[in-house]
C-alpha cells in the first residue's frame, strides 16, 4: 500500500466499460411528476437511461434486516416516485465516458411537485407534521424497550437522594472514508453471470441483496471487494444507487462503472449517529447508582436502512456500561425525517451510550461535590463479580474495569503548566465496555435480526507446502490480512511468509454476512482459524510420522524462521534421526500416500465454521486533558491517555494503530464534526471546507496507549475485539474534561460537537468574560 501497489475500485479496468451517473433529487421532499430523458437518450454518447418507471420494471426493493416492532416498511425502494431526501437517486444514465454521463444526467429534466420538508426530529414529531412514510403514525417508525420494567425504575427512583436528568443531542456525522464508494458491474448474457467489484465491507451481504433486487440466482452473482480505502460502517450495505448500476449492467449486457464523488459522499451516502436522548441517573445513599433510564429518539432519515435502528438499539443495550445499578432501562423510538438515512458508524450505539452515561455520572459528582473518579470506582463491577448480566441482558465475560480506570487516571497525573488567566485547564477519566464477537446466531435470531453471526475460514496447505487462508471477513485498512496470517503461521509453526490470505471474493471466501464490522473480524475469523491451524498441524505431524515409520508423538517439527518449505531446515524429525521436509509431507499427502485410515481426507485443508457461544466484551478507560480559551471558546486537547483490555493481542502494532486512529476519529466528533442541513433539508456540509475532520495538529503530542490482557473465555485464543474501542470514549472524555475546566457551564455541555462558537455561547450565558472574570 505504501508503495502505491494497492488496487482500489477506481484502479480496476474492464473491456468496453461504460460509465454511470445518477440523477438525484435537488429537493428533500417532493413527488416525482415527470422524468424527461428525451435529450439524454437522443445524444449519441448515451447507452442507457433508467428512470423511476424503468427501474420499477427491473428491480425489487432491498429487504431490511434489523427492524423495530411496528416498523411500517420492511424494504428500501429503488424505484422512487417520491423523493424523501435531497440527493436521493431517482434514475441513472450510462454513457461512454464519465464526463458524458455527468452531462447527460444534468440533461434529464425532473418535474417535481414539492412537499413540505421535515428536516429534524422535532419537525417530524410536531403536531400535524407532514407524513413522510405511508403508515408511519406521527412519523414514528416504531419503538422498543430494553431493561427493567417501569415499576422497577419507579421503585428505585423512590429511594434516590439525587436524580440528574439531561437532554442530549448527538448530531449526524459523515463517515468520510479515504476512498468513496464505487461499483464496477459486468454482466455476461451468455452465462447469466453478474460480476460486481465493489468497495464493500460485506460482499456476501451485498450479493444476497443483489439477488433479491435483480431476481438472480445466488450462483449467478459474484461480488469481489478489492482493496477498500476505509469504510467505518458506510460500506456494509447495498445502496439503491449501487443497485441501479448493477441493474444497468444487466440491462446492457456490459460492464458499467460508477465511482462516487466526494460531494456525493458528503450529501448522499448514509450518515452516522443522529440521536436525541432524555436520560437520567439516580443516586442513592453513599453515592450508589440506583437507576440509568433513557428515552432515545433515533433520526432514521428518509427510510430505515438494512441496519435501520440497530445502532440506536445498541445505545439502549449498553447504557449501563461497566457499572452496578439497581435498575436500568432505555426506550428507542425511530423517527423518519426528510434527510439522508442513517446507518452504522464505527462504535455505533456504544459511543452514544458512553457519552450519555459518563456525562450523567460527571454531573452527579458535581452536584454531590465528590470526586467523579471515586464515584465511578465505587460503582464499577468488580472482577470477582464477572460474568455479570446487565439489566438489558448483556453478559460481560471477563475483565478488570477498576484496574484500567485507575491506570488511565494515573497516566494522566502531571503538574499543570502555567496558563494565562483567560485559559482554563482540567482533565477527566471515563470508562466503557465494547461489544465484540458480534454475534452468536442464536442471539441474532432471538432479536429477529436477519443475519448470520457465525464466521467461517478455510485453511489449506498446498502441495508445495505453502499455506493459503480463505476468509469471509474484509480488509478495510485494519490490517486483518497480517493478523490472520500470523494466527495461521503460529498455529502451524511455519514462517509468516509461507502464508497468503485471500479475502473479499464470494466465489472463494466462506460465507460471512457481517464480515468486517462490529469489532468481530479478528475475534471470530481468528478463532476459527486457530482451530483449523491446530487440526492441520496435527494432520501434518501424523502424515510425517507415517512416512518416518514412527508414532506422531515421537515426531518433532523444526522449521527455521526464514527456511523454504523444501529446505532441510524445514522438516519433521523422528527419534532415530530420520527426517522429511515440510514440502515433501505436503506433496506426498496430495498423492494420497501416508494416510493411516482409509477414511482420512487427502486434501490438506480444514474448513471451520465458528459460531461464538456468546458475545465477548473488551473494555477500556480514557483520560483527557483540555484547555478552554475563555475568549474564543476554543477547546484544545493537550493530553490523552487510553488503557484498553482487548484480550490476547495478535499484533500489538496493529492494535496500537487501531486505537490511535479510533481516538483521532472520536476527537473529531467531540470537537468539529457535524453533518448539517438547512431549513429545507438540503445538506450544507458538502465538502471538507464545511466539514472539518481532525488534522495532525488536533491530535495531542502526548497520546499514550496501553493494553492489559484478560483473555476471552468464549473465543479460542482469548481474543477480544478492538476496532471500535478507540472511538467510543473520546467525546465523553473531552466533554467531561471541559466541564471540569469550566464547571460554570457543565450543565450546558449536552450537545456535540464542542465547537468554539458553541462553547463561547455557553461561556457568555454563564457570564464568563474573555479575561476569565465573571460578570
Amino acid at each position: 500500500m505504501v508503495r502505491g501497489h494497492g488496487r482500489f475500485l477506481a484502479d480496476l479496468r474492464a473491456t468496453g466499460v461504460l460509465y454511470a451517473a445518477l440523477v438525484r433529487s435537488p429537493l428533500a421532499h417532493a413527488r416525482v411528476v415527470g422524468f424527461d430523458a428525451t435529450a439524454a437518450r437522443s445524444d449519441p454518447r448515451c447507452a442507457l437511461v433508467l428512470g423511476p418507471d424503468d427501474l420499477a420494471k427491473r428491480t425489487a426493493p432491498i429487504p431490511t434486516v434489523w427492524r423495530l416492532p411496528g416498523q411500517p416498511e420492511d424494504h428500501i425502494p429503488i424505484a422512487a416516485h417520491t423523493a424523501r431526501y435531497a440527493g436521493q437517486p431517482l434514475g441513472i444514465v450510462v454513457a461512454d465516458t464519465p464526463t458524458a454521463a455527468e452531462d447527460l444526467a444534468d440533461a434529464v429534466r425532473l418535474d417535481l411537485d414539492p412537499l413540505p420538508p421535515v428536516p429534524t426530529v422535532a419537525d417530524a414529531l410536531a403536531e400535524h407534521a407532514p407524513l413522510i412514510v405511508p403508515g408511519a403514525a406521527g412519523n414514528e417508525a416504531g419503538s422498543i424497550r430494553f431493561g427493567a420494567p417501569q415499576e422497577e425504575i419507579a421503585a428505585a427512583l423512590s429511594r434516590a437522594e439525587l436524580v440528574v436528568e439531561r437532554e442530549f443531542t448527538l448530531p449526524r456525522v459523515n463517515h468520510s472514508p479515504l476512498e468513496p464508494r464505487g461499483v464496477l458491474a459486468e454482466y455476461d448474457p451468455g452465462t447469466g453471470l453478474l460480476t460486481v467489484h465493489a468497495s464493500s465491507q460485506s460482499p456476501h451481504s451485498m450479493r444476497q441483496d443483489l439477488c433479491a433486487v435483480l431476481g438472480l440466482r445466488a450462483d449467478r452473482v459474484r461480488v469481489i471487494a478489492p482493496d477498500v480505502g476505509g469504510s467505518f460502517g458506510s460500506k456494509v450495505l447495498l445502496y439503491p444507487d449501487e443497485a441501479m448500476v448493477c441493474a444497468a449492467a444487466v440491462d446492457l449486457g456490459a460492464a458499467v462503472r460508477w465511482v462516487e464523488s466526494r460531494t456525493e459522499n458528503f450529501t448522499c451516502a448514509y450518515q452516522g449517529r443522529g440521536q436525541q436522548t432524555t436520560a437520567r441517573l439516580a443516586i442513592g445513599p453513599e453515592g450508589r447508582f440506583l437507576v440509568f433510564d433513557a428515552h432515545i429518539l433515533a433520526d432514521l432519515g428518509a427510510y430505515a436502512t438494512q441496519a435501520g435502528s440497530g445502532p440506536h438499539q445498541v445505545t439502549a443495550l449498553t447504557l449501563q456500561g461497566p457499572y452496578h445499578v439497581d435498575a436500568a432501562a432505555a426506550t428507542v423510538t425511530g423517527v423518519y425525517t426528510t434527510r439522508v438515512p442513517t446507518g452504522a458508524y464505527r462504535g455505533y450505539g456504544m459511543q452514544e451510550a458512553a457519552f450519555i452515561r459518563e456525562r450523567l455520572i460527571d454531573e452527579a459528582a458535581r452536584e454531590l461535590g465528590v470526586s467523579a473518579l471515586d464515584l465511578r470506582l465505587d460503582n464499577l463491577i468488580r472482577p470477582e463479580e464477572l460474568p455479570h448480566t446487565t439489566h438489558t441482558g448483556l453478559t460481560y465475560d471477563s475483565g478488570d474495569y477498576g484496574a484500567v480506570l485507575r491506570r488511565a487516571a494515573a497516566l494522566a497525573e502531571r503538574p499543570p503548566p502555567p496558563d494565562p488567566p483567560w485559559v482554563r485547564r482540567a482533565g477527566a477519566v471515563v470508562a466503557a465496555v465494547e461489544i465484540s464477537a458480534f454475534a452468536p446466531s442464536a442471539l441474532l435470531e432471538a432479536f429477529g435480526i436477519a443475519w448470520s453471526g457465525w464466521e467461517g475460514v478455510r485453511l489449506r496447505i498446498n502441495h508445495d507446502g505453502t499455506v493459503t487462508v480463505y476468509s469471509g471477513v474484509i480488509a478495510v485498512g485494519q490490517g486483518i490480512e497480517t493478523s490472520l496470517a500470523q494466527i495461521a503461521a503460529e498455529g502451524l509453526g511455519v514462517p509468516l511468509d509461507w502464508v497468503r490470505v485471500e479475502l473479499g471474493d464470494t466465489d472463494t471466501a466462506p460465507h460471512s454476512d457481517l464480515s468486517a464490522q462490529a469489532s468481530r473480524a479478528l475475534t471470530l475469523a481468528g478463532g476459527a482459524l486457530l482451530i483449523a491451524a491446530r487440526r492441520l498441524a496435527d494432520r501434518m505431524r501424523t502424515l510425517a510420522a507415517g512416512f518416518l515409520g514412527t508414532d506422531p508423538d515421537r515426531v518433532t517439527q523444526r522449521i527455521a524462521p526464514h527456511a523454504d518449505p523444501s529446505s532441510p531446515d524445514a522438516a519433521f524429525h523422528g527419534a532415530d534421526g530420520a527426517r522429511i521436509t515440510w514440502r515433501e509431507v505436503a506433496h506426498r499427502g496430495y498423492r494420497g500416500w501416508g494416510n493411516r485410515k482409509s477414511a482420512d481426507r487427502i486434501v490438506l485443508e480444514e474448513a471451520v465454521d465458528f459460531d461464538p457461544p456468546q458475545l465477548t466484551f473488551a473494555h477500556g478507560a480514557h483520560a483527557a486533558e483540555v484547555t478552554v480559551d475563555l475568549g474564543t471558546g476554543r477547546v484544545t486537547v493537550t493530553g490523552y491517555w487510553a488503557v484498553h483490555d482487548s484480550g490476547v493481542l495478535v499484533n500489538p502494532l496493529i492494535a496500537h494503530g487501531q486505537i490511535a486512529g479510533g481516538i483521532a476519529q472520536g476527537l473529531g466528533q467531540a470537537l468539529t464534526e457535524e453533518a448539517r442541513a438547512d431549513a429545507e433539508g438540503v445538506p450544507v456540509t458538502r465538502s471538507f471546507r464545511e466539514y472539518a475532520i481532525p488534522a495532525a495538529q488536533d491530535i495531542p503530542e502526548d497520546l499514550v496507549i496501553e493494553h492489559t490482557c484478560t483473555p476471552s473465555t468464549a473465543i479460542p485464543g482469548g481474543f477480544k475485539g478492538l476496532g471500535e474501542g478507540g472511538t467510543i470514549l473520546p467525546p465523553a472524555a473531552v466533554t467531561c474534561a471541559v466541564a471540569a475546566a469550566v464547571p460554570e457551564i457543565a450543565h450546558a455541555l449536552t450537545s456535540l460537537p464542542l465547537t468554539p462558537s458553541r462553547v463561547r455561547a455557553a461561556l457568555r450565558a454563564a457570564g464568563i468574560t474573555a479575561e476569565g472574570g465573571i460578570r
